[in-house]
């Protein structure tokens, strides 16, 4: 075979780095991309913030490159010269010649100074306006008790322990067992004639802790622990605790009869119980441990002005950027200088990324007034009202590409009168009807949501029944498919949601 050398002209599509960024920029959340204009900002020096013009109005001016210098030359020659100067030019050490030689012996500090700085706090005393933003985990709750129970050495070792093995709900995830063992491997002399009973007595001794019910270790001993704590005329106590103690899983599966059967119950008994059990807290630790709130900033906020909806950006996730004219002007044509070549970098990519976002918003803006046009009905009447819509359908609309508007919207979200939801939300398959047309899953989902809402909690509705009802209005779902809708929704079986309440 022989070798030769071929030339081939062709072409091919490529992507430049603007677009590169331009790509990255649309697919990021609101987070991130406050995040990266944050990096931007501080990264690159002819890249400034334009909601500073209120506060600097002289920002606009652009000086030239003779005062920029000369400006910086006196900057320099005065710190140079006094480094030790205060904010009025005023040496650091020129206050001890303004105090007086003689003092009267009851004069007061601020009598000889009136413009003094306020006196801060003594040391070790906090300010008026503090506040302790730390949050109290259940350890430290429990830890906290614990110092304030009278208990052997030998015990607060073992309460320590059992503390240490409650989660967050209030549960304790290890037994007895493993924690007497888990002592007798690490100090054997110890805890060598200690048994399983002892750490019985000390985890009763937590369980008497606040929140009530914790150190539970099931579901039937944590509601136990806190019926036990109610007072002793509560109605129906004691058939309570016999109920959540040994017929906890006949409870849950709402098999009232035989509840009530192997309980020797009468059903107004029984709903009397259920009333009861129903104000206790089945995860106590949640009471305690910190919750961290998680907040959704809307990228576009629709409102409805003379009966037409509008979309706009939400201003507070698109900052004005601008490029800085100061040293925009520093720059030189023929200079090919390290520091005009820096600068030349900088403003190109300053330039890029200011494009970019315009085409971010532009975009986001563009898709998100397709969907509420498209939408309209959800927006009037909720979700029974929502029409099917797929990616292809806004991509064919606004003659982009599909993969874009999967970009602009992934987490994005949006704040309407009945909610904020994400871009993502308003797409769904749809479903045939009788009369030809289609429904939308979204829709389908809401009416199988109502349709359970209405139903007689005695005689939950089936999957079965439900699809019944909706071939009624029109709607040709199958069985499984309501099961499948029903379970994406949370919502249990028809076994599971009969109730005697």
């Amino acid at each position: 075979m022989k070798q030769a050398l071929q030339l081939k002209i062709g072409q091919q599509l490529t992507m430049t780095p603007q677009l590169q960024q331009a790509i990255r920029l649309l697919q990021l959340s609101t987070l991130d991309l406050q995040q990266e204009i944050q990096e931007a900002l501080e990264n690159n020096p002819l890249l400034e913030n334009g909601e500073d013009d209120q506060d600097h109005p002289e920002a606009d001016q652009p000086q030239s490159i003779e005062a920029t210098e000369h400006k910086a030359a006196e900057d320099k020659k005065n710190s140079d010269s006094d480094p030790e100067t205060t904010d009025d030019h005023q040496p650091a050490d020129d206050w001890n010649n303004d105090i007086p030689e003689d003092l009267s012996t009851d004069s007061s500090w601020e009598d000889t100074f009136q413009h003094g700085s306020a006196p801060g706090p003594a040391s070790g005393e906090l300010p008026a306006d503090y506040s302790d933003t730390s949050e109290e985990s259940l350890q430290d709750h429990l830890d906290w008790q614990l110092n304030l129970t009278p208990m052997s050495e030998l015990d607060q070792l073992i309460a320590s322990a059992v503390i240490d093995g409650i989660d967050n709900e209030g549960y304790l995830r290890s037994s007895t067992e493993e924690i007497l063992e888990h002592f007798q491997q690490s100090e054997p002399e110890l805890f060598a004639e200690v048994e399983v009973d002892e750490i019985e007595a000390v985890l009763r001794r937590i369980q008497q802790f606040d929140p009530p019910g914790v150190g539970a270790r099931d579901l039937g001993e944590c509601l136990a622990i806190q019926l036990r704590q109610l007072p002793e005329d509560t109605l129906l106590l004691k058939e309570a605790i016999n109920v959540v103690t040994h017929y906890i899983h006949l409870l849950g599966s709402h098999d009232y009869k035989a509840l009530m059967r192997k309980a020797r119950l009468k059903e107004p008994q029984l709903q009397e119980i259920i009333r009861l059990i129903q104000t206790l807290n089945p995860q106590p630790g949640s009471s305690i441990a910190p919750i961290t709130a998680e907040y959704v900033v809307p990228d576009v906020i629709v409102t409805k002005q003379k009966d037409v909806w509008q979309v706009a950006l939400n201003p507070d996730t698109a900052p004005k950027l601008r490029i800085n004219t100061d040293y925009a002007s520093l720059i030189k044509r023929a200079d090919s200088s390290a520091d005009n070549t820096y600068l030349k970098n900088h403003l190109q990519e300053a330039r890029w990324f200011i494009k970019s976002l315009l085409s971010r918003n532009d975009t986001l803006l563009k898709v998100a007034q397709e969907i509420v046009f498209r939408q309209e009905g959800f927006l009037e009447y909720g979700e029974e009202a929502m029409k099917p819509m797929v990616l292809h359908d806004i991509a064919e609309a606004v003659e982009m590409h599909e993969s874009t508007i999967s970009r602009v919207t992934t987490q994005k979200f949006m704040h309407t009168p009945r909610g904020i939801f994400e871009l993502k939300y308003f797409f769904s398959s749809h479903v045939s009807t009788s009369d030809g047309g289609a429904a939308s899953s979204t829709a389908i989902r809401a009416l199988i949501k109502k349709l359970i809402a209405a139903e007689n909690p005695a005689k939950p509705l089936s999957d079965n029944k439900i699809a019944q009802l909706l071939d009624e209005q029109g709607i040709k779902v199958a069985r499984r498919t309501i099961a499948k809708y029903r379970e994406a929704m949370n919502i249990a079986p028809s076994n599971e949601r009969k109730r005697l309440i």
